[in-house]
């Protein structure tokens, strides 16, 4: 298993890949419901990429930021055990070579839902996501059930922006 930390080495491995591609992204902190998701991951493609970045853009409180746990060689243990090939695991400069002044944001769905309470939140968790998956160009993408909200915006967007990557 590799692990990349720069746009570049990820994409030069992901160009040399053939087959199928399956991406899991997290913040790390893995647990079995990210070690289910890579597991079915590895089943359904040739190949499977896990990126471990904590996105500061979706937190709304620095507390939480800082509180927010990052255990790299155990999640490294976790994606090997997992059966996963590559972990991508860059830096704030490498994700925001622009300081954050470009990003996604949806409108209408998002203030039905917890974004309302949580102003920037999907606006972090939304850029993140579009620039992993334009990263990594999967041809699918997992996510967990634990944050339904964040799917549907997730997969909303995908469909929004007509990526060719299905999001799981």
């Amino acid at each position: 298993m590799k692990t990349f930390n720069t746009v570049a080495e990820l994409r030069a491995f992901r160009t040399a890949l053939g087959g199928s591609v399956g991406f899991v992204p997290t913040m790390g902190a893995l647990h079995p419901g990210h070690a289910s998701l890579i597991e079915r991951s590895v089943r359904e493609n040739d190949a499977t990429i896990v990126s471990i970045y904590v996105n500061p853009t979706q937190f709304d409180n620095v507390v939480d930021l800082e509180k927010y746990p990052q255990l790299p060689e155990a999640d490294s243990e976790m994606v090997h055990a997992s059966g996963g090939d590559a972990i991508f695991a860059p830096t704030w400069a490498e994700m925001y070579p622009d300081g954050f002044a470009y990003f996604v944001d949806e409108t209408g769905l998002s203030q039905t839902l917890c974004g309302a309470s949580r102003p920037g939140h999907f606006r972090g968790v939304l850029t993140v996501v579009m620039k992993l998956l334009s990263i990594v160009r999967p041809d699918r993408a997992y996510f967990g059930e634990k944050d339904y909200q964040q799917y549907l915006l997730i997969d909303g967007m995908a469909k929004a922006f007509h990526l060719e990557t299905a999001i799981v």
